[in-house]
């Protein structure tokens, strides 16, 4: 099990970008967080199987919402991080 925290700019907050983030997490059976930054860009905590989050990334950078756009994306691994049991819109 792995987890990365993701970081989204562009077109990300106002068009369901979190919540078309979390259809396609549940989809793939990833589980974690995606919460808006006040900065205009959103945090993705996400965990799964490599093959799996390889997916959601992939899906991620495409952006899951056709009215959002994707400029720009940071992943970073976080260790021994907390077993998340769903996928959760927060803040």
């Amino acid at each position: 099990m792995e987890t990365k925290e993701i970081t989204v700019t562009g077109l990300v907050q106002g068009v369901g970008f979190r919540w078309t983030t979390q259809m396609l997490a549940n989809e793939l059976g990833i589980k974690g967080t995606v919460k808006n930054n006040m900065d205009g860009s959103v945090t993705i905590i996400a965990q799964g199987d490599a093959l799996k989050l390889a997916q959601f990334l992939s899906k991620v950078k495409a952006s899951p919402t056709p009215a959002g756009r994707v400029d720009h994306i940071e992943v970073k691994d976080l260790p021994d991080q907390k077993l998340f049991h769903s996928f959760n819109v927060v803040g």
